[in-house]
């Protein structure tokens, strides 16, 4: 496993000189300069590429969206104290590249491992009373400190070579070195863990021999410096990723499903048996804290109306599903979505592979388990479903719709719980097909239980870039025996041409006037009154967001719970 080919522009590839002695370091511009300063591996990476070709990189200690318009990147950020990463884009490779630079890079420790490995043997017995990953590490960390003696001349030492008795000796720099690539190995997700500190990562995808690909939130789709150059070098990395995940893969179970330490998902397909191209994996990653609906509404997914009508029908217990395509979204929505939820609710949650995050505390997570062995017991997201009707809950979310769970879900909308869950389906019409028809079967009589759909889609915008849109909030009416058919009124729609979104139920939403209107306590000749709510809503969430900057998934519950409370919203 190797990084992409940097041309050099210096032979000396495994260059020592230090910041001080380095030719190069007053030719970089100051932040560049200062980066260098504080990680040496930087400077080494510099001069490893040709900067007489693709110019100086930039340096940024955070990113922002308007980056991502440039034709043309060449910028490096930093990730850990041990990671940092360049963006650059390069004519030979259509994708923009994503190299991770990382502390070990210019070091040659190969037998120093070795030897680090050797060492871990007399320390089995601690690693293995370590109960949590903090007490691992800081066993692991010890035995690193243990087995070498630091030296303070920054020369590298041979290898082999050994300071008093049988202990190395190493730079400073080497043990940091060391000691991150222990981690790495042991804790972290090996040449991966670049990518998986990386807070800008969405997606990891390896598709077969090649390099890994990644999908970054401000720079897209990108070639990484990850390559897997045979099938055994990545059919022994796909089982070790498997082991580390405690779902080991084989010749007779090659499919894996699971989730790893931080929550995020992984898929492995095991093998050229299964997948010619060779063994693949995909990581989807979840971030420590999802995006709220103001940053969504930043990205353009909705605007602040649609948000406030979305807060109206949630607070009111309507049902309501999100539906869309493959990554379109439906989550990441889903999530945002329920800090409009009461505050004092009780929430089940109901997943096969833990993505939500309720941030309310009154909230029970219920995760499927599929066994692993004939003998094994499995616990279906159908048996969850039925258990949580038991436990009186305001809210029940459902990961995602996929089976008889479906009947359970509308048997609860029925009885008076409130449900939300996302859906595949590109749009009401397919909605509704998928969930009268196999395998979920729910009478046509009860589709009217579902109040609200919301469609999102990954769609072009008219400057020919790739984003994520709400194209349209759908109210279902009802079944129509007579035709056979079922009747819905879309009350927002993308208008695609223009990037915006309409309003075309404003005045004409049988939600709002025939059931919220009512629970409100809003007579019939008043009725409305309720779109001035509405446009109250939307006013106080762009007070909050543009006014106040508001934009914290957990920051903006606690306003918002305020906010209910005191009346404003």
């Amino acid at each position: 496993m190797t990084q992409l080919a940097v041309p050099t522009i210096n032979n000396d590839v495994h260059n020592h000189e230090g910041p001080e002695q380095c030719s190069l370091m007053p030719l970089l511009p100051p932040p560049l300069q200062a980066a260098c300063q504080e990680n040496v591996h930087l400077l080494k990476y510099l001069h490893l590429l040709p900067l007489h070709e693709v110019g100086f990189p930039s340096f940024h200690t955070s990113l922002n969206r308007k980056m991502g318009d440039a034709q043309k990147h060449n910028l490096i950020y930093q990730v850990s104290q041990d990671i940092l990463i360049h963006i650059f884009s390069d004519p030979k490779v259509k994708r923009n590249m994503y190299i991770p630079v990382e502390s070990n890079l210019g070091l040659d420790l190969n037998e120093k491992l070795v030897y680090l490995d050797r060492v871990l043997l007399d320390f089995t017995d601690e690693i293995s009373k370590a109960s949590t990953e903090e007490e691992r590490r800081n066993v692991l960390l010890a035995c690193v400190e243990k087995a070498f003696k630091v030296r303070q001349n920054s020369t590298p030492s041979s290898n082999g070579k050994k300071g008093n008795g049988n202990i190395q000796s190493v730079t400073p720099q080497e043990l940091a070195a060391l000691q991150y690539m222990l981690m790495r190995s042991k804790l972290g997700m090996g040449v991966l863990q670049p990518m998986i500190a990386d807070t800008y990562i969405e997606d990891i995808s390896c598709s077969g021999l090649g390099p890994v690909f990644v999908e970054h939130k401000i720079f897209h789709s990108l070639t990484s410096g990850v390559v897997f150059n045979t099938h055994d070098e990545l059919d022994q990395f796909v089982m070790r990723l498997s082991e580390r995940v405690k779902k080991p893969v084989t010749m007779r179970n090659p499919i894996v499903d699971a989730t790893l330490p931080d929550g995020s998902r992984i898929n492995i397909v095991f093998g050229k048996e299964v997948s010619q191209r060779g063994s693949n994996f995909t990581i989807r990653k979840v971030s420590e804290t999802p995006l709220s609906i103001m940053e969504i509404i930043e990205f353009g997914t909705l605007d602040y109306t649609m948000a406030a009508y979305l807060s109206i029908v949630m607070e009111e217990g309507m049902n309501l599903f999100v539906a869309g395509e493959t990554a379109s979204g439906k989550t990441t929505l889903l999530n945002a979505m329920t800090t409009f939820i009461p505050i004092n609710n009780k929430i089940i949650s109901i997943e096969d592979t833990p993505e939500l995050q309720v941030p309310h505390k009154n909230w029970i997570r219920e995760v499927s388990q599929m066994s692993q062995t004939e003998k094994g017991a499995s616990v279906t997201m159908f048996q969850l479903l039925r258990a949580a009707l038991r436990q009186r809950p305001n809210e029940i979310i459902i990961g995602e719709i996929r089976g008889e769970e479906g009947a359970v879900a509308f048997q609860a909308m029925q009885t008076g719980h409130t449900v939300m869950a996302t859906f595949h389906a590109a749009s009401v019409e397919k909605l509704i097909q998928r969930l009268t028809g196999n395998p979920i079967n729910i009478p046509k009589t009860y589709v009217d239980s579902l109040n609200v759909a919301v469609i999102t889609n990954a769609v072009k915008l008219p400057n020919g870039k790739r984003a994520r849109r709400i194209i349209s909030v759908n109210e279902i009416i009802g079944y129509e025996a007579s035709s056979d058919s079922f009747s819905f009124v879309e009350v927002f729609r993308w208008d695609a041409a223009t990037d915006t979104f309409e309003f075309v139920g404003n005045k004409n939403s049988f939600l709002l006037e025939q059931r919220i209107a009512v629970k409100r306590g809003i007579p019939p000749s008043r009725k409305w009154e309720i779109y001035a709510l509405l446009e109250k809503r939307a006013r106080v969430l762009e007070r909050l967001h543009k006014e106040a900057k508001v934009t914290n998934f957990y920051e903006l519950l606690e306003v918002m719970a305020n906010a209910q409370k005191q009346g404003i919203f």
